[in-house]
């Protein structure tokens, strides 16, 4: 089991107003297997992935990812928590807009304790023909890829994928889908991806639909389809 939450609770407070944004939040997940999160804006979806990935704390709960309670770490250990085990994927690709491809992937691979070759992921996401470009001479599409290999080329143990496709059209959607189907096979990597596109559960291992932050409803899927032929 990589991810095991139970009964994760988590609050803002604004002025006098506190705001329940989970609410008993419980989850697992396997090595190695594609997780999808479903549910609307304003669910918890984005405050449940910071938490994983090491960016913000649960109030109560039990968080565990690969045998680390998140909750019992420092803020330095958080720091190395996020910089070795966790990969980061976003709507928005957050490039370094002065760094050519390849030079935003090694940015991370300096940094890495156990990097993969970034010739290699370059090649692997479809860009080591253009990994000396920069990302303005790249399609978004091209850049959402250099952004992915940014993420998986320190191998981390969980890459957590914010509405990867939310800024891209149909057909780069589904390129990109393919890719991190690619990825999971191809390195292993556990992937927990969060989204509004219903669709997209068909690609997954395990599906969360989250509703005014609980969980509304998980289920397995013993066959998940090839992403190329998702629609929506």
């Amino acid at each position: 089991m990589l991810i095991d939450m139970a009964n994760v609770k988590k609050s803002y407070a604004t002025g006098t107003v506190i705001t329940e944004v989970l609410k008993g939040i419980g989850m697992k997940l396997d090595k190695g297997e594609i997780g999808v999160i479903l549910g609307p804006s304003g669910s918890g979806k984005s405050t449940l992935m910071n938490i994983l990935g090491g960016i913000d704390r649960a109030d109560s709960g039990r968080v565990f990812v690969d045998g680390i309670e998140l909750g019992r770490l420092n803020d330095d250990q958080l720091t190395e928590y996020r910089r070795h085990d966790i990969g980061f994927v976003f709507q928005f690709y957050n490039l370094v807009p002065n760094l050519t491809a390849v030079e935003n992937v090694e940015v991370v691979s300096n940094i890495g304790k156990s990097p993969l070759d970034t010739d290699e992921v370059l090649a692997a996401v479809g860009m080591k023909d253009k990994k000396h470009r920069f990302p303005r001479e790249l399609s978004g599409g091209e850049q959402q890829r250099v952004s992915i290999a940014r993420a998986i080329v320190k191998n981390p143990k969980l890459l957590l994928c914010d509405e990867p496709t939310g800024a891209l059209d149909f057909h780069t959607s589904r390129s990109i889908l393919q890719l991190l189907q690619r990825v999971n096979r191809t390195y292993g990597t556990t992937i927990l991806m969060i989204t509004h596109n219903a669709a997209i559960a068909a690609m997954a291992n395990r599906v969360f639909k989250v509703r005014s932050g609980e969980i509304a409803d998980q289920s397995v899927n013993p066959n998940p389809v090839p992403a190329e032929r998702i629609e929506w």
